[in-house]
């Protein structure tokens, strides 16, 4: 296979895998956008429903990392197949009167389900693009998170005004059984299985690929983001309803606008990423910098929410400052995947996203355990928004220190080309 040539029916793969996404991220905002029904109906306080959101990643990271090994054997297809019906499966105890306890596990047993998906579905379409087409079917398959809440919202906020968040979860494991049949007929296996670089061998130490800089810094500003990101999926609708005071219904609507503005920063991103790198720009500053930037703009714009008086104005800071930063979700994999070879790219990148992911466990409970403990709901909330900015305005200074794919490639290249003593 010529490294050059996209295979016939990537797209299709490419199409396929966004809706993917899309079931994956409707799955996650459920919890979020139904969280006042919840705790009114379960009576929960701020820091238990904290600790619901925390849930769902608690088997996140373990299983992206096992599935991550486990695809570098068995085809990609396969693997996804079964993760999408774990997902269906485990929406339908949902549908009746459930306990915390059982909601608990059953958000424990979704998210061991879709930790593995974005770094699995990665690694699958990396098999259909050669390295330097990759970046915009990143940002498409990044993009299918934006589009899960820009169209799982409204129905689902729709069920749950007009009937109960019990049939929400119903809905989506209906919907996940669809998708899993989709697959099974249309899914394949991609055909590219190239190597990152003819003269380096199959296989590099999985220590020199997780200890360069540049694995540890997409980490590192990747954490950031994703900590915005398991805020915004768990307490974006709270806050809107009690921190607020707007209806469910309205809350539901203003829920979307974080993901519309992303969604368009980050297809924006993977196109001009993909043009810079084919036109010879460094990988460096084409995705490096690129993706790092953002992150400290986004973290300046969140600090600013505490001196913001209205509504409207927080929450246009809350949206620009959250949907901006998701350029690094474009550049982090494909700058891993330039260094990586091919038969260990599945678990590298399904690594990476189970250290970046670790901030889902953190966030949401970091924020129930700050609104609860604040004088007023209101305070509690600017107190949490001011911490992730904090953290961003870290990850992204990291970001810039540390991404430096193009010298990752030349120093594993120099090293594979050293005589070896026998």
């Amino acid at each position: 296979m010529t490294a050059s040539v996209t295979p016939k029916g990537a797209w299709q793969v490419v199409f396929l895998l966004f809706l993917f996404m899309v079931v994956n991220f409707a799955d996650k905002i459920i919890v979020g956008l139904a969280g006042v029904p919840i705790m009114t109906e379960l009576q929960l306080q701020p820091e238990q429903f904290g600790f619901l959101g925390s849930s769902f990643f608690f088997l996140f990271s373990i299983s992206a990392i096992a599935v991550g090994f486990i695809v570098n054997r068995v085809p990609a297809r396969w693997v996804i197949l079964v993760l999408a019906l774990v997902w269906a499966l485990v929406q339908f105890p949902m549908v009746s009167q459930v306990s915390f306890t059982t909601l608990v596990i059953c958000r424990i047993l979704l998210g061991a389900g879709e930790g593995p998906a974005f770094s699995i579905a990665l690694h699958a379409i990396y098999k259909w693009f050669p390295d330097e087409k990759r970046t915009l079917p990143t940002a498409i398959l990044a993009q299918g998170s934006a589009f899960g809440v820009i169209l799982a919202v409204p129905a689902l906020n729709w069920i749950i005004v007009n009937y109960t968040w019990h049939h929400a979860f119903g809905a989506l494991g209906i919907v996940g059984l669809m998708w899993v049949v989709l697959w099974f007929a249309l899914g394949r296996e991609g055909p590219i299985t190239e190597t990152v670089s003819s003269d380096m061998d199959e296989h590099v130490p999985y220590s020199q690929l997780l200890l360069s800089r540049t694995f540890i810094g997409c980490c590192a500003a990747t954490f950031g983001a994703y900590w915005a990101l398991s805020l915004g999926l768990t307490w974006f609708t709270p806050f809107l309803v009690s921190g607020l005071g707007f209806a469910q219904k309205e809350a539901g609507l203003i829920s979307v606008l974080p993901w519309v503005f992303g969604a368009s920063i980050v297809l924006l991103t993977g196109w001009v990423s993909q043009v810079l790198v084919g036109k010879g720009m460094s990988t460096r500053y084409a995705r490096g910098v690129l993706g790092s930037v953002p992150l400290i703009v986004g973290g300046l714009i969140l600090l600013l929410m505490p001196s913001v008086q209205s509504a409207g104005w927080q929450i246009a800071v809350l949206v620009i400052g959250s949907g901006v930063i998701g350029p690094i979700y474009v550049v982090c994999a494909p700058m891993i995947a330039e260094f990586t070879p091919t038969s260990q790219r599945g678990a590298v990148i399904s690594i990476y996203g189970a250290v970046y992911t670790l901030a889902g466990i953190i966030a949401p409970f970091v924020m129930g355990a700050v609104v609860q403990k604040a004088a007023n709901v209101h305070d509690g909330y600017m107190t949490g928004f001011t911490i992730n900015g904090v953290i961003l305005i870290v990850s992204g200074i990291l970001g810039l220190l540390l991404l430096w794919p193009n010298a990752e490639r030349a120093r594993l290249r120099g090293q594979a080309m050293q005589p070896k003593l026998v």
